[in-house]
């Protein structure tokens, strides 16, 4: 009985002295995804984009001490809140077969102190052909000693693209001299796109400038682009233009076919409205004519040139400038001194410059008879009076109906010449 006695007692010392020992676990430290960023933010079907994520230890103190007591004695221990990341990783997310998925991940990444963060990066990859919408690839994080983190990320993906619009381009366009166009380039995307470049091209066409670099296009925008085509031939032909872009680090190129017929039209040219039917040899006439621009833009240097074997006063005809749909009048003096009978040819053509270009027009001309007998001219409504050596009437009599006058004439007094000589002989008769 007394060795039972000192056994019990001996127990609840022991258990005494367990009950008195107190002891503090230590937390599992907070690992989380501080942040994160997709580039692009949007992606295309095929796009590749960078997946940077921020990963914090979010414990506030660095530290933590337990105490365990035993009978007297008090043990403190001194534990650090860190973390061993084991492993980052990236599960896919997958829609009908095609997936978003990052093509690496990260092995025994590191101790990761309280307090702190580390920055790590994972290459994204779409499948081609992937449906758009809104995905949710899922970041997986191994703690060693702790609670692992499951973050899912949203990544979208859409099928909109950079198109190219006609803003002002005519189905026709004149050989002679440079047509402005304009291009409009229409970012349909919510983000922005990089490195936006127009190209026009086309067969026996030349483009000013060869190609057109817009820069950065943000989400929703426009811009227009203005491009001077010059035709080298006539007839039917496709102007294509081409714009590249990325989206990202992701090249895209996208086309617009236009077709366009070249003609020859004269959007500058001379309009004779007062010219010589014929000139009296050794006489002069003159000449009137309107220069029109016909073209939808400013033209220098214009300046007028006759081209005839009689000569010709001014040689040459300055006008200057001249706004789209301006009209400027210019007369020509010719003489007939220097010039045999017979039809000759008086031409004019208009030469100017569009922008750093030279051009000329086709030549115009008329045809004038060099007479004896007066000249004559004619003359539009809406021209200026001309001058004849002959007349000063819009119109005069042709030289051929004075002959013909004449010969009327004669007639007349030959026959009234008759009359009297019959009268005569019938009067000698009588007697």
């Amino acid at each position: 009985m007394k060795k039972i006695l000192t056994a019990s007692m001996i127990c609840m010392l022991f258990i005494g002295l367990g009950l008195s020992t107190v002891s503090f676990v230590q937390a599992s430290p907070a690992i989380m995804v501080q942040q994160y960023q997709v580039s692009p933010e949007i992606l295309m079907p095929g796009d590749s984009a960078i997946l940077t994520l921020v990963i914090l230890n979010g414990e506030a103190v660095a530290t933590q001490t337990t105490t365990s007591v035993s009978g007297s004695e008090t043990t403190s221990t001194l534990h650090t809140l860190g973390a061993s990341l084991e492993e980052i990783s990236i599960n896919p997310a997958i829609s009908g077969g095609k997936q978003i998925r990052a093509t690496t991940r990260y092995e025994d990444v590191g101790y990761l102190a309280a307090g702190t963060s580390i920055q790590v990066n994972f290459k994204l990859q779409v499948d081609a052909n992937m449906s758009e919408g809104t995905y949710f690839p899922i970041a997986e994080i191994d703690v060693l000693g702790g609670t692992d983190v499951s973050y899912p990320l949203m990544v979208k993906v859409s099928n909109s693209t950079l198109g190219l619009l006609q803003k002002s381009i005519p189905s026709k366009i004149s050989k002679g001299g440079a047509t402005d166009i304009i291009i409009t380039a229409l970012n349909k995307r919510d983000n922005t796109i990089s490195d936006v470049t127009i190209t026009p091209s086309g067969d026996t066409i030349e483009c000013i400038p060869s190609s057109f670099f817009v820069g950065s296009l943000a989400g929703k925008t426009s811009q227009d682009v203005v491009f001077s085509i010059k035709p080298l031939e006539m007839g039917e032909t496709d102007l294509t233009f081409t714009v590249t872009y990325k989206n990202g680090e992701n090249p895209h190129t996208n086309t617009l076919h236009v077709p366009i017929t070249i003609i020859q039209t004269l959007d500058v040219a001379p309009i004779i409205t007062n010219f010589p039917i014929s000139i009296t040899k050794g006489g002069s006439s003159r000449i009137n004519i309107e220069v029109y621009n016909a073209k939808t833009e400013r033209i220098t240097g214009v300046l007028v040139t006759p081209i005839c074997n009689a000569t010709v006063i001014p040689s040459q005809y300055f006008i200057g400038s001249m706004d789209p749909d301006d009209v400027f009048s210019a007369s020509f003096d010719i003489y007939a001194d220097t010039v045999d009978y017979g039809t000759e040819i008086i031409g004019f053509y208009v030469s100017f410059k569009q922008g750093n270009e030279y051009y000329e027009t086709p030549v115009v001309s008329k045809t004038f008879d060099v007479v004896t007998g007066p000249g004559v001219s004619y003359q539009s409504s809406s021209a200026s009076n001309g001058q004849s050596s002959g007349s000063n009437s819009a119109l005069q009599t042709p030289s051929v109906m004075t002959c013909v006058l004449s010969i009327i004439l004669v007639i007349v007094i030959v026959i009234v010449v008759v009359i009297f000589y019959m009268r005569y002989r019938k009067r000698r008769r009588s007697a």
